[in-house]
């Protein structure tokens, strides 16, 4: 049987939490797939540093565009364009424009399934979402064969005030290959860091956006008064803010933003401490990657970052934007390394079991081949 032919339509193709889940899908499904990748910003491709060699992945740029006002003209060239797929799969807002086209074109023209996928936000949702999106995802969606989310928080939202059917959506935790994780990291492996005896280092892996909220990670760090090192692995708009908020707070000197970092099973193991300040947030996969490394987590209460985390690590917990309760906990690791210890493997023994890669392959290997009428190879 011939691979099939997918269409991929991203806001972004730059490496994040989405982006990463892609690629694995990607990587995993190998000659059984052909790849084209659109991406909503021009040239915002980096994950594709991550799609293995081999991979037949495609990413022109003479498509139309995906975003812009509404128009049925610029729609119809997006629905025609679709013809050449077996299968397009769409992502986050930024893609919507993409389904809207199959909505407004599927009568007219011999379209292939369409599957959404919902994330999370950007960062103008952060406090709520913007009723005119609400209303365009109600009347796009069901040019959809089944939108997929992967956190309960989503699944509410898509149930209730986007009014999809049961049958539509679809549910499918993150998972990460978890057998990578908790091995001992390269003692280089972050750039800048070097550990002293006693100090304690407490990390996190982000996109710097204004939504992670990573001065307020700063801040509570210094407030903490741990002994050691705050490491920010990323890249993003908001480094200058970052930086001025740990000099503001005299810690400049302890704060360390070495960059993008590839493959973070390569350095989780230099972290003490994974910490998370989001202000909005659905499944991270970061946060399963640092459970799988066997880290104990401060972070912020949000989207389902609780039920993610051992229940033994709830209390750790802070509500967005609480800064002394982020402070307060890390100041209580830092000082029991033991209580690290115990916090992290129970963390481990839950990624283990419930966050393992295979079990999200083969449920999106049955949605997408389904959506097609065909058996899984």
């Amino acid at each position: 049987m011939p691979p099939l032919r997918i269409l991929h339509i991203h806001s972004t193709f730059s490496l994040g939490g989405k982006e990463a889940r892609a690629v694995r899908l990607m990587n995993a499904w190998r000659g059984e797939a052909a790849h084209v990748v659109l991406s909503g910003v021009p040239g915002a491709l980096s994950a594709r540093d991550a799609i293995d060699p081999g991979i037949a992945v495609d990413f022109p740029s003479d498509h139309p565009p995906l975003t812009g006002r509404p128009s049925l003209l610029r729609y119809r060239a997006l629905a025609a364009y679709m013809r050449g797929f077996d299968l397009v799969l769409t992502y986050n807002w930024g893609a919507m424009d993409a389904v809207m086209a199959r909505r407004s074109f599927a009568p007219m023209l011999s379209l292939p399934p369409l599957i959404h996928h919902e994330d999370g936000f950007n960062d103008d949702e952060t406090d709520g979402q913007k009723p005119g999106r609400i209303a365009f995802r109600r009347l796009a969606l069901p040019a959809a064969a089944a939108l997929v989310v992967p956190s309960e928080r989503l699944e509410a939202i898509a149930l209730g005030p986007w009014r999809q059917s049961r049958a539509r959506v679809h549910r499918i935790a993150n998972g990460i290959p978890v057998d990578r994780f908790g091995k001992d990291a390269s003692r280089n492996a972050i750039p800048g860091l070097v550990r002293h005896p006693g100090e304690v280092v407490i990390g996190t892996v982000a996109g710097l956006r204004a939504v992670k909220n990573l001065p307020l990670l700063v801040r509570a760090f210094a407030a903490s008064a741990a002994v050691g090192r705050l490491v920010i692995v990323g890249e993003g708009p908001e480094r200058g803010a970052i930086l001025a908020a740990a000099a503001k707070a005299n810690v400049a000197d302890r704060v360390l933003l070495p960059g993008f970092l590839p493959d973070p099973a390569n350095y989780l193991g230099l972290f003490d401490i994974f910490a998370l300040s989001s202000d909005s947030e659905q499944f991270p996969i970061s946060l399963i990657e640092a459970m799988a490394a066997g880290l104990p987590v401060v972070a912020t209460a949000v989207g389902d970052v609780a039920a993610m985390v051992d229940p033994a690590n709830r209390p750790w917990l802070a509500a967005a934007g609480d800064e002394a309760g982020l402070a307060a906990s890390f100041r209580r690791l830092a000082a029991d390394g033991t209580l690290r210890q115990t916090l992290g493997a129970a963390n481990a023994a839950r990624a283990r079991v419930a966050f393992g890669e295979e079990r999200m392959i083969e449920a999106y290997r049955a949605l997408y081949w389904g959506a097609l009428g065909r058996a899984r190879p």
